[in-house]
């Protein structure tokens, strides 16, 4: 089992340190969507009201992932993991820790808690009832740590899930949810990191990721 704080001592690598982005381009583009996102006050912030995700050059497979987020009120974006270019849209493949409003989007009240903030979204949301969260406007802290397939959420210190990535109870949680007809998803056994640009104002800073 992994730790809280494990690591084997790698280094981190900045995806973006309040100034400038690095490893970091535009779903499916060879260039980071400048149209889309843009940097504000040190922050990584989206630019309503459409826009295209971001997704890491560098594929993972063990990884610890560290960054923070907040919403604008009814705000909704994602953090997602072991992501492809196949299909259309990277939630057709990637594996999402959800980013939300919890008090002001309709989407906390679909499939709850399994579509709020911290939740491996639409599968997974054991533990989220008794999370630290913050409301739109203020900070929240993420970290994902994935090691040996054996995947944690971490939400404002608290960790509030973990499952085994693969494993049949998983593979069960798929098939009984919106993504079992999608022939991509959850099948990489490495991939990218990725932020959702979901058409709301949401902003990230701090962004760094390092391999286990």
């Amino acid at each position: 089992m992994i730790t809280g704080y494990s690591s084997n001592g790698n280094e981190w690598t900045i995806l973006f340190d309040g100034q400038k982005v690095n490893g970091l381009r535009g779903y499916k583009q060879q260039s980071f969507p400048k149209d889309n996102w843009s940097i504000e006050n040190g922050t990584l912030k989206t630019i309503p009201p459409t826009g295209i995700d971001l997704i890491s050059e560098e594929i993972y497979k063990d990884f610890e992932l560290e960054l923070e987020w907040k919403v604008s009120p009814a705000g909704n974006s994602g953090i997602f993991y072991f992501a492809t270019e196949d299909g259309d849209w990277i939630w057709q493949s990637a594996l999402e820790m959800q980013v939300l409003d919890d008090e002001g989007h309709p989407d906390r009240n679909n499939n709850f808690p399994k579509r709020t903030a911290g939740s491996l979204y639409d599968l997974i949301g054991k533990g989220i009832k008794e999370k630290k969260y913050n409301p739109a406007g203020e900070w929240n802290h993420v970290r994902i740590v994935c090691k040996n397939y054996v995947v944690q959420h971490w939400l404002n210190g608290g960790k509030v899930l973990e499952y085994v990535y693969g494993s049949d109870e998983f593979k069960n949680l798929i098939a009984n949810s919106k993504f079992a007809t999608m022939p991509y998803f959850a099948k990489a056994r490495a991939g990218h990191i990725g932020l959702q640009h979901h058409g709301e104002e949401v902003w990230y800073r701090n962004v760094r990721i390092r391999k286990l």
